[in-house]
């Protein structure tokens, strides 16, 4: 297990020294902000959906490892799928993410997404890792406004 554990680790690590789709995005049909008050993780989500399909994502923010890592894989995980598509992974993705690490969760789906279910034994960083999904949520619907973890 703690081959796998540090494979998970490698991994987010990666995503947060080189994270992927970190950039502003022109033409954008879709943005929000979020913030974590917690450790001051702040995010901005841009998104390209043309026809009901993410064409595009791309992020810009500063935050811990957990939350520069969930924003880059998550943004990697989004390009290509319809709007319902995206809605199902928020959900997979937020009941893996804040299940109680004694219950088993499915990561069915989830694909390198699943590299984020050890925060479950790390309450406090939950926020960390759900902060820019709140914030994809909030952009899928137009909302105004800064998306807060609290």
């Amino acid at each position: 297990m703690s081959d796998l554990r540090d494979l998970y680790q490698e991994t987010i690590f990666d995503h947060y020294r080189r994270p992927r789709n970190c950039h502003a995005l022109p033409g954008a049909t879709h943005s929000a902000e979020g913030y974590n008050p917690l450790c001051g993780d702040r995010v901005t989500l841009y998104l390209r959906i043309e026809d009901g399909v993410v064409k595009d994502a791309g992020f810009e923010g500063a935050g811990c490892a957990i939350a520069t890592a969930s924003a880059s894989l998550m943004t990697e995980a989004l390009k290509g799928r319809t709007q319902a598509e995206v809605e199902a992974l928020f959900e997979r993705f937020h009941a893996m993410a804040t299940a109680p690490s004694d219950r088993p969760v499915s990561s069915e789906g989830l694909g390198k997404l699943t590299v984020l279910a050890g925060v479950r034994e790390f309450p406090a960083r939950i926020k960390c890792a759900t902060l820019a999904w709140h914030t994809l949520h909030a952009a899928l619907r137009d909302e105004r406004g800064t998306v807060s973890t609290e």
